[in-house]
C-alpha cells in the first residue's frame, strides 16, 4: 500500500521538537521529509543524540546556510519542488532571510506555508522567547495545589500538542488546495493551542461557573498495592463503574451512593478505596477489575510501557535497521486501513542527502521532485 502522503515533499526549518513532531508524523504516512539544516550545526536536538533519532525517522537531511546567497537561492530551487514549508523562527526572520511567505508564494502559488511560533504571528507577546513550561503557565495549565505550591510537568505538551495542530493544519490546507489549486500560510501558537486545549475549564469559568473536577471523585486517581506497584482507578461520573468496583472492593453497602454523595464524601472513600487496593497486589486487581469491567489500568513506568502486552499486540514498537544495528521506534499511532504507516529509514546524519537532493540543482538544472 501507498502511503496517504506519498508525492507529497515537505521542507522541514522547524527544529527541537514541534516542527519535528508534526513532520514525523507526515514522514510516517510516507511524505518526502527533507530537514534543512545549518550546516556544522544542524538541528539543535541533535545534541540529544536518541531524542533527535526518535523524531527524525523516515526523513532526509541537507545543509543549507540560508544567510549566503546562494544557499539561499538552492532553497528557493527546492521550494519549486516543494509542497510544504515549515518553519519554527520568531516572526519576522524569515522575511529578514528574503524568504518570506510572498517571496515562496510568488515561486510556487501552490505551496503551503507553516509557522510554529510560541505565541503566534501577532499580539504584544509574539517576540517573547520561552519553552513549553511557560507556555503551558500562561495557558492556565499550571496552576497552584491545594497545598500552594504549582505542581509542575514533566510532558512538553505545548510542543507535542502544536505539532500536531501543525500536521492536523497542514493536511487541512493540502486538502483545500485540491479544490482551489491554492497553497495558504498557517500560522500555528503553541500557546493557543494550550489555550485550545482548555477550552472545558475556561469557558464554564468565564460564563462564572464551575468547572466539572475530576478529580473531586474519589475513585479518579492512583493507588498503591501490596506489591509496591500502582494502579489507577479512573472512574468519574459513572454509577455503574462505581458500583462495580464497590462489589470488586466488598463495600456493596456504597454501591448506591451518587455521583454527588461520592464527591461529598471523597476523602473518607478514597481512604476506604486506598486501603482496600493496599491488601492484594497488583496481578490480583488486574484479573478482578478485568473481569468485572472496571475503568482502571496499571500505572507505569517507561519499561513497563514498551513491555506492555497490549502495546506489543498492537505493534505500536517497532524495530528499525541502521548502519550499526537496530534501533526501537515508537509507531505512528493512526492506522488507515487503506493506506501504509511504516518506518522506511532511520534518522539521517547531518547532511547525508545532500548530494542525493541538491545535486542538480548545483549543476544548474532543476531540482528532481
Amino acid at each position: 500500500m501507498k502511503g496517504l502522503f506519498d508525492g507529497i515533499r515537505v521542507l522541514s526549518l522547524a527544529e527541537q521538537f514541534p516542527g519535528p513532531y508534526a513532520t514525523l508524523l507526515m514522514a510516517d504516512l510516507g511524505a518526502d521529509v527533507i530537514l534543512v539544516e545549518r550546516p556544522g550545526i544542524g538541528d539543535p536536538a541533535r545534541a540529544f543524540p536518541a531524542f533527535f533519532r526518535s523524531l527524525a525517522r523516515n526523513k532526509r537531511s541537507v545543509c543549507l546556510d540560508l544567510k549566503a546567497a546562494p544557499d539561499r537561492d538552492a532553497f528557493l530551487a527546492l521550494v519549486d519542488t516543494a509542497d510544504v514549508v515549515m518553519e519554527g523562527y520568531r516572526p519576522g526572520t524569515m522575511e529578514k532571510l528574503g524568504l518570506g511567505y510572498d517571496v515562496l508564494k510568488a515561486r510556487n502559488p501552490r505551496l503551503v506555508h507553516v509557522s510554529i511560533t510560541g505565541f503566534g504571528q501577532t499580539g504584544p507577546a509574539r517576540m517573547r522567547p520561552a519553552h513549553d513550561l511557560s507556555y503551558q503557565g500562561v495557558a492556565g495549565m499550571i496552576r497552584q495545589t491545594k497545598g500552594g505550591e504549582p505542581a509542575l510537568p514533566d510532558l512538553a505538551i505545548g510542543d507535542l500538542s502544536s505539532g500536531t495542530f501543525a500536521a492536523f493544519a497542514t493536511a487541512s490546507a493540502l486538502f483545500a488546495r485540491e479544490r482551489t489549486g491554492q497553497g495558504t500560510t498557517i500560522d500555528v501558537s503553541m500557546t493557543d493551542g494550550l489555550v485550545s486545549w482548555m477550552t472545558p475549564y475556561l469557558v464554564p469559568h468565564v460564563a462564572g461557573d464551575s468547572p466539572f473536577d475530576v478529580h473531586d471523585e474519589p475513585a479518579y486517581g492512583a493507588f498503591r498495592c501490596a506489591d509496591g506497584t500502582y494502579l489507577t482507578l479512573s472512574i468519574a461520573h459513572e454509577d455503574h463503574f462505581w458500583a462495580g468496583l464497590c462489589r470488586a472492593l466488598g463495600s456493596e453497602d456504597l454501591a448506591s451512593l451518587t455521583g454527588a454523595q461520592r464527591r461529598a464524601r471523597s476523602p473518607e472513600l478514597r481512604h476506604l478505596i486506598a486501603n482496600r487496593i493496599a491488601r492484594h497486589d497488583r496481578s490480583h486487581w488486574s484479573t478482578l477489575f478485568d473481569r468485572d469491567g472496571i475503568a482502571w489500568s496499571p500505572l507505569y513506568d517507561l519499561d513497563g510501557v514498551a513491555a506492555d502486552p497490549h502495546f506489543v499486540a498492537r505493534g505500536l514498537f517497532r524495530d528499525v535497521a541502521t548502519k550499526t544495528g537496530s534501533e526501537r521506534h515508537v509507531a505512528q499511532p493512526v492506522r488507515f486501513s487503506a493506506y501504509a504507516t511504516e518506518i522506511r529509514r532511520p534518522a539521517p546524519a547531518l547532511g547525508e542527502h545532500g548530494d542525493e537532493v541538491l545535486g542538480r540543482i548545483r549543476k544548474g538544472r532543476v531540482a528532481d521532485r
